[in-house]
């Protein structure tokens, strides 16, 4: 029995057998043509171009049925690269100055290429080598007329073993007989992991070496809720997942039950639970699991869908208008683009940052991309005239960079009011609280903002100095350090010291463990995602808010990350024990 583990990007278990999928791939030997026989090999080239363009533009229309218009969206960077003249161009003049084949011609450029990109580190380089290498094979294919592809060979229910999967491929798994998907590579933001959520299919990536150690028809159990792959399980492992699932389906019916009640303690003290949406589809999840809004919409993934081509300001408006349409009136808070990093800006900069992290991102590029940002708060500003529209600055550590925002606000709001748009001139403005400045600078700050929402993912990572996608430190990475806990105190009493709401809107705001922690600190506002809110919901009904000020009060004292998650563990489990009764597997 192998144990892999793996980064859950789908949740899901399920226990099937195993359908290898080989790298797609072809090795073209160099063949040389005649001088005379370039304009016709030109000509070929132009014809697969067209061809893959073609079947792109069908691929799209039918992802946007199926899965949604954002998701689709991915395929636009590849008709941006099909129509590249930067790309194209110089394919055709090696066809013309050094008298090779298309097929030839069109695999050095494209490997050239993915040198380029594999020469970076960035997550975002990697998710744009597969689509390079998706786009090579689709051209080769029409060029050399080769379309089979092994999936249509699914007649069973299977698991897809894969070294990667290809956007096109994942989106190609309508099949009902692929029950989930395991892959070498892979990240939580590649296009991939992307279209996996939105299929509903689990799936684990970034395995490493699934595929070597993998055979066709193997018995295997993929966990995407932990991230973990099992090949050749032992019948003790099969059964203690069987039975989890048989738990698990159990834990869920009574979750549906919970999740119509109100997210009220024991003690009727009301507790406000929100999502976190990336796209506006999301909201329907949302609703379904009583969410009272959207705490947190990441605007950005309209720009990590899109490839190349960047989202007009209609592109923003319709988004945000959609996203309230479907809310009926509750509040969507809207995040300004969060670009930078290991995002979309790393991917499109001619010269990447060395640490991006620590580098020009979230309101610092905004702040030094003016046109980008005053589109986005266009149409921000036009949609809040819909709903109850809220707008939130990321990744703010000085006052001056607030204030700098709120005056591009302004200035935008008077740009609107020239043009005699309309839009709503008292929509809320507050800010992230997700850098150690931010929060030690909280009592400041919250005279200026008309809210707060801890983001604990970034407060983390900058607080602690880990970066949680890092293997080698993933483990130092945690909500229950005492310097964090602290900080959110502080952000907290902030708040309440000038009466501006404050919420959290973290990974941590989902983890049950956290729960009575964060009530007893005073949060009366979550923001988790949708399908989160149930079980969170299950703890709050089941205490009483002077247990959980006790509590915080308690591991307040500790001077170890280990002491206090432990001691939150027990007293949940005391608590409220069904809340873990899915865990034990």
């Amino acid at each position: 029995m192998d144990v892999l583990k793996g980064i859950p990007v789908s949740p899901g278990v399920i226990i099937g057998r195993t359908f290898l999928v080989e790298e797609e791939g072809h090795r073209i030997a160099r063949r040389t043509i005649a001088p005379e026989a370039a304009d016709a090999e030109v000509s070929r080239l132009d014809e697969a171009l067209e061809a893959s363009a073609e079947e792109l533009r069908q691929q799209m229309d039918t992802a946007r049925e199926t899965l949604g218009r954002e998701t689709a969206e991915v395929f636009g960077f590849h008709l941006g690269m099909l129509s590249d003249p930067t790309l194209i161009e110089p394919i055709r003049q090696r066809i013309r100055e050094e008298h090779i084949s298309a097929e030839h011609a069109l695999t050095q450029a494209f490997n050239d290429l993915v040198t380029r990109f594999r020469a970076m580190t960035t997550d975002a380089f990697r998710t744009k080598v597969d689509d390079v290498w998706d786009m090579e094979h689709r051209v080769l294919r029409h060029l050399i007329g080769e379309h089979h592809s092994r999936l249509l060979e699914i007649t069973e229910p299977v698991i897809v073993i894969a070294r990667d999967m290809t956007p096109s491929q994942t989106a190609g798994l309508k099949n009902d007989k692929v029950q989930a998907f395991a892959t070498d590579a892979g990240g939580r933001t590649s296009h991939t992991s992307i279209f996996a959520r939105a299929l509903g299919i689990p799936a684990v990536v970034g395995l490493e070496n699934v595929t070597k150690h993998a055979s066709e028809g193997q018995a295997v159990i993929v966990d995407g809720d932990r991230g973990i792959v099992i090949l050749d399980p032992d019948p003790q492992t099969v059964a203690q997942y069987e039975q989890f699932r048989e738990r698990h389906e159990r834990f869920v019916q009574s979750l549906k039950k919970v999740a119509c009640l109100v997210a009220e303690t024991t003690d009727g003290t009301r507790i406000h639970l929100h999502g976190n949406i990336e796209f506006p589809h999301e909201v329907d999840g949302l609703l379904a699991n009583e969410g009272e809004g959207v705490g947190l919409y990441r605007t950005e993934f309209l720009y990590l869908t899109g490839g190349d081509v960047e989202p007009t300001e209609d592109d923003h408006y319709e988004a945000y208008c959609d996203a309230l349409r479907r809310l009926r009136g509750l509040p969507l808070t809207i995040r300004t683009l969060d670009l930078g990093a290991d995002k979309y800006t790393q991917a499109q900069a001619r010269e990447p940052e060395r640490n991006p992290f620590l580098g020009c991102r979230s309101i610092r590029y905004c702040l030094q991309h003016l046109p980008l940002f005053k589109q986005q708060l266009r149409a921000i500003l036009r949609a809040s005239i819909e709903g109850d529209v809220r707008i939130m600055f990321p990744l703010i550590c000085s006052t001056q960079e607030f204030r700098q925002a709120k005056m591009i606000l302004r200035d935008v709001m008077e740009d609107l009011e020239d043009e005699a748009i309309p839009f709503d001139r008292d929509v809320p403005v507050g800010m992230m609280v997700e850098t150690p400045s931010a929060a030690l600078m909280a009592n400041t700050f919250a005279q200026e903002a008309d809210f707060f929402s801890i983001g604990t993912n970034d407060l983390i990572q900058y607080t602690l100095v880990v970066d949680r996608t890092n293997e080698r430190v993933a483990n130092l990475y945690t909500g229950a350090h005492p310097a964090i806990l602290r900080l959110i105190r502080a952000t907290v009493k902030a708040g309440k010291r000038f009466d501006i709401p404050v919420s959290l809107c973290g990974e941590l705001a989902g983890e049950v463990d956290y729960t009575m922690l964060l009530i007893g600190l005073g949060l009366r506002n979550l923001s988790i995602t949708p399908a989160g809110i149930p079980r969170v919901k299950q703890v709050i009904r089941s205490v009483d808010v002077g247990v959980c000020e006790r509590l915080a009060r308690k591991v307040g004292s500790f001077d170890s990350s280990h002491q206090v998650l432990t001691h939150l563990r027990k007293a949940t489990r005391e608590l409220v024990p069904d809340v873990f009764e899915t865990d034990s597997r």
